[in-house]
């Protein structure tokens, strides 16, 4: 049976944040990355909520969820709202599956707070310092006036979408719509662009000190024709040695957002890998 997805809204520290949730039994957070959210996952819930309780949250600055133009944006920043959300659920501890600037976010957060993090799934993401030529020219994009206004357009945002997946038939008007939805205004506009670049190299380094020590299961899934994160293999070489009981899985038909290309398959191995012990009824 398929499962209902519902709406939600809690206030973490002033801030409205706006998620979907599905399912029942051990909780599971996905976290969406740039400039997607909690519609990225909108497919990819339904398997998994046949044994889990899946909240697919919208990070502040992006989705339904407020867009404040004096937030930092930065890793301490999200964590507070991780653990404010995460309370406001009345949860101790979580699964977690990140993707695309969620990664970073969400995995800072698991090694600050490893004791309310029971597993960690990544998907095409980024953890490490030293990003890659394609990060930099990013994070530099989103501050030069000219090129920081094409990125966030409705051009843009279509554009981002296409060049994130290996087959561009899977970039629907529906998913242009979802993405675009959003950021309608300047004022939403110019959030998204600040929360492209709030990210510091301390942070980055955090995350490569702390993440070898985390004991939980761990699993990568990734689409390997990655033209936004080019060097995502080799990111996740790194993770599998950081961390050897990680599972990889690389899906050589997909791109970046390999939710829009491999939904289903996505949700299953997701659904498999965070429904350890759960009741499948």
């Amino acid at each position: 049976m398929s499962q209902k997805i519902t709406d939600g809204q809690v206030d973490v520290n002033g801030v409205k944040i706006h998620y979907l949730e599905a399912g029942a039994g051990e909780p599971v957070l996905l976290v969406h990355g740039w400039p997607t959210s909690s519609f990225l996952w909108r497919k990819v819930m339904r398997p998994m909520a046949e044994r889990n309780r899946v909240i697919a949250i919208d990070l502040p600055g992006f989705g339904q969820s407020d867009k404040p133009l004096d937030a930092s944006y930065s890793f301490r920043y999200y964590d507070r709202i991780f653990e404010g959300f995460v309370d406001a659920l009345g949860i101790e501890s979580i699964g977690l599956a990140v993707h695309d600037l969620g990664g970073p976010l969400g995995v800072y957060w698991a090694c600050q707070h490893p004791e309310r993090v029971q597993r960690l799934a990544l998907l095409n993401t980024l953890i490490y310092p030293n990003p890659s030529w394609a990060v930099i020219l990013f994070v530099l994009s989103t501050k030069l006036p000219l090129v920081r206004s094409v990125m966030a357009s409705p051009w843009g945002l279509k554009g981002a979408m296409r060049l994130g997946v290996h087959d561009h038939r899977n970039v629907t008007d529906e998913v242009v719509r979802g993405v675009q939805a959003p950021f309608k205004d300047a004022a939403s506009r110019k959030a998204l662009l600040k929360a492209g670049h709030g990210l510091s190299p301390k942070g980055f380094k955090e995350i490569a000190d702390k993440l070898p020590g985390l004991e939980i299961p761990v699993r990568v899934i990734y689409g390997a024709r990655d033209r936004v994160l080019p060097d995502v293999a080799k990111t996740m070489r790194r993770v599998k040695r950081d961390l050897p009981q990680t599972e990889v899985t690389a899906l050589d038909d997909c791109g970046h957002f390999l939710q829009e290309e491999r939904p289903d398959d996505i949700g299953e191995l997701l659904a498999e890998f965070f429904g350890v012990g759960a009741s499948a009824d």
